[in-house]
């Protein structure tokens, strides 16, 4: 029987991830944890997240889940979903600029006031919120199944800035082209929430339950 240890620092829809990948994987153990060994002795790790960065940190500081999310990453199966994706840059704007975890090299910043459509010229609201397109941009496991171009629901006002191109497998129009989805060995992560995403969404995640990190 295959498990997951969906981390809980207090923030995150942790019901709703929990069901989620409860339906996706009949059978399979799912565990919302904060504990060290539970986290550790799990198949494959789930980092959600929401709220903003700097109360985050602060959590995962104060709660000792900062090197226990490193051990972690370096050798299971790593989903990280919205805040979780940005938590693992080396630094956010949020906040004043927070710093992160450092999973992945590069930064967190704001979408600029002023964007527009460049098609309608209309203002775009910040956050972006609602559903949007996902481009994959490079072939992953967690991507099978799942169309081109579909689409998933995003809440953010902050997007990804990494030192590299090459970890991106997934991008998304918003005003600009942003980085919506990354993969880098056994650690994918993306900007929407695939557990509000429907089909798609659900179909990631249980893909998520299937993979042996590899990418």
């Amino acid at each position: 029987m295959t498990s997951v240890a969906v981390i809980d620092y207090g923030m995150g829809n942790l019901r709703s991830v929990a069901k989620a990948l409860e339906h996706v994987a009949p059978g399979a153990r799912v565990d919302v944890t904060a504990e060290r060994a539970r986290i550790l002795a799990a198949d494959r790790v789930f980092f959600p997240g929401q709220g903003a960065i700097g109360d985050a940190m602060a959590q995962i500081e104060r709660t000792g889940l900062a090197p226990v999310l490193r051990e972690a990453v370096a050798g299971k199966p790593f989903l990280g979903i919205c805040l979780g994706l940005q938590i693992l840059l080396e630094h956010s704007e949020e906040d004043g600029g927070v710093d992160g975890l450092g999973v992945l090299p590069g930064r967190v910043r704001h979408f600029p006031a002023d964007m527009v459509d460049p098609r309608s010229g209309v203002h775009l609201k910040v956050p972006h919120m609602g559903w949007n397109q996902v481009h994959q941009t490079g072939a992953h496991p967690l991507w099978r199944g799942i169309p081109q171009d579909s689409r998933f629901y995003f809440v953010h006002s902050y997007f990804l800035e990494p030192a590299t191109q090459a970890c991106a497998t997934g991008t998304t129009q918003y005003g600009t082209t942003f980085i919506s989805a990354v993969g880098r060995d056994n650690v994918f992560a993306v900007q929407f929430h695939p557990e509000k995403s429907q089909h798609p969404g659900l179909r990631l995640l249980q893909n998520f339950m299937e993979w042996d990190g590899r990418a």
